[in-house]
């Protein structure tokens, strides 16, 4: 078995049958062992606030079965130029007031002109200023256009893979999954972190959302954020009428993405909206330990602050701060007992982030 230097649960050569495996387990042993896992890289009552703006909305020349921003489907949805700085600047200063320690720029390109970076390279920089993580998603990147936002401080680019390479052209058609490799590799070249996930509830089957968990955990190194969106089905979309992925199967997505990717932060990202404060609480017990946080999710809806905050209250969760715990050889925190002791110590085990 590969594993990273020093590191006895990271691993980079999963197969297929082995995830494939993960997810035929019986529902609290998975949950057991990917629970147990991410108490020994992070503490379990806190959780990661991201806030995500749309910055350019609408007018997309790709045709992703799921998005409204596709000027290929008729959704309704405004189209909207590139905001100013200033403005994006007074929505993060909204977004850290209340709890946000990343703040997310998404731009509706295919790739983005050299000329309009300028303005997101400022963007950048100033919310740094603010004292917040950045990121930004706006398409394809060329080398030298990931090499510019390294240099402006980009923290994170998140540019999602969606679905298993096998069920990717039933969504898109107009690039391919080679070009989102190409891109991310544009991103860890220029030295920004990776922000990389998928998308369930498209219609797919039980062997693709094994394949997409697979494909992300067999990334030299892991993503270090892997959102999992369940879909948010819009009307005038291909994938409006979809039928919805079981709520049971969606926490043991959150589940096998913990396991395979223990040091990643997992985010609940769409579909929150529809999802039972329960639903959460087994995602967050199943290893989730980041959301995006805010009343928008670049054109859906999102729960609202108040209302997360009252949920992370009645469990317990607070906002997280600060990087994962290295573990040692022996697969313990430093100073903190291990996995199996940990979830022996109360309520809130040892506190390893």
């Amino acid at each position: 078995m590969s594993v990273a230097a020093n590191d006895p649960h990271v691993r980079h050569d999963w197969r297929r049958e082995d995830v494939e495996a993960l997810f035929r387990l019986p529902f609290n042993d998975l949950l057991f062992r990917a629970h147990s896992l991410h108490r020994t890289y992070f503490d379990p009552n806190r959780v990661q606030l991201s806030t995500l703006l749309s910055i350019k909305t609408g007018a997309c020349p790709e045709d992703c079965a799921y998005c409204p921003q596709s000027v290929r489907y008729d959704t309704g949805l405004p189209r909207e130029a590139l905001m100013e700085v200033e403005a994006v600047l007074e929505a993060a200063r909204e977004a850290k007031a209340n709890g946000a320690t990343r703040f997310c720029m998404g731009a509706a390109w295919r790739s983005p002109k050299d000329r309009d970076l300028n303005k997101v390279e400022a963007m950048v920089r100033e919310v740094k200023a603010l004292g917040m993580e950045t990121c930004v998603t706006l398409g394809m990147l060329k080398p030298e256009q990931a090499g510019r936002l390294a240099d402006a401080g980009l923290d994170y680019y998140n540019h999602n893979i969606d679905t298993s390479p096998e069920f990717y052209g039933s969504i898109i058609t107009t690039r391919t999954y080679e070009d989102r490799l190409n891109t991310l590799a544009n991103v860890r070249d220029a030295g920004i972190k990776v922000c990389c996930g998928g998308i369930v509830g498209m219609g797919e089957q039980d062997k693709d959302r094994a394949e997409l968990l697979r494909q992300l955990a067999i990334m030299q190194p892991h993503p270090e954020s892997v959102p999992i969106n369940n879909l948010v089905q819009v009307e005038g979309t291909p994938l409006k009428g979809a039928e919805e992925l079981n709520p049971i199967e969606f926490v043991r997505t959150i589940a096998v993405a913990r396991i395979l990717m223990p040091k990643s932060h997992v985010r609940l990202s769409a579909g929150r909206t529809e999802m039972s404060d329960e639903m959460q609480a087994l995602c967050f017990f199943a290893g989730a330990n980041s959301i995006f946080y805010g009343d928008r999710l670049l054109t859906t809806e999102n729960p609202q602050n108040l209302k997360d905050r009252a949920l992370m209250a009645r469990l317990g969760i607070e906002p997280q701060a600060g990087e994962v715990a290295e573990v040692d050889a022996h697969g313990e925190v430093a100073g903190c007992a291990s996995a199996v002791q940990a979830a022996s110590d109360g309520p809130h085990g040892a506190r390893a982030a």
